[in-house]
């Protein structure tokens, strides 16, 4: 057993690390530019959601159907009619401004590695060797990392073929978690 305490040096780089990692994967890679398509109308369709929810940032599910109204004939036929969609409109403050979300994205990082620390430190010994450390803590972080698109592509709709990008992510990731952990075991 190996005391968490003892692992913040790679929890720090490795937070530092897969932040990194992060930014070059959605600022410079090419795999994700595809993932968002333009409306046909954009100007109609920002005007339609100005309408309709004032631009107020939220999640919007359409057709709508309140709690225990989902088998009523009229939601059902909406549905049947379609189209069904889930609506994210976000605060553009945050959008021309990201460094709240890059704030945002570092802590999520650092907690996802302090609770990796927790983990390896009472799986993976002192004397552990770097392959231990690594296959405990890649896959620990992949856990964390590599299952994020999955339950939006199932529940909300997110396009299987982008989960999959994001799983792909996440592997890179893991490894990265993985070997600053082995690299720095104590």
């Amino acid at each position: 057993m190996t005391h968490a305490t003892a692992l913040w040096l790679p929890v720090l780089v490795a937070t530092a690390a897969v932040f990194v990692a992060s930014a070059v994967v959605w600022m410079a890679m090419p795999h994700h530019k595809k993932d968002f398509a333009e409306a046909d109308d954009e100007e109609g369709l920002m005007n339609a959601v100005r309408k309709c929810v004032g631009g107020a940032p939220g999640m919007y599910y359409f057709p709508f159907a309140k709690w225990g109204q989902e088998n009523a004939d009229a939601y059902r036929d909406k549905v049947r009619e379609g189209p069904v969609g889930v609506l994210r409109v976000r605060d553009p403050k945050a959008v021309l401004d990201m460094r709240s979300a890059l704030v945002k994205a570092f802590l999520q990082f650092l907690a996802i590695n302090v609770v990796i620390a927790f983990l390896a430190g009472g799986v993976v010994g002192a004397d552990a060797s770097f392959a231990r450390a690594f296959h405990v803590t890649a896959l620990a972080a992949f856990l964390a990392y590599g299952f994020v698109g999955v339950q939006e592509s199932i529940w909300f709709g997110l396009p299987g073929k982008v989960a999959f990008k994001h799983a792909l992510d996440g592997l890179a990731y893991a490894a990265i978690t993985g070997a600053v952990f082995g690299w720095l075991w104590p």
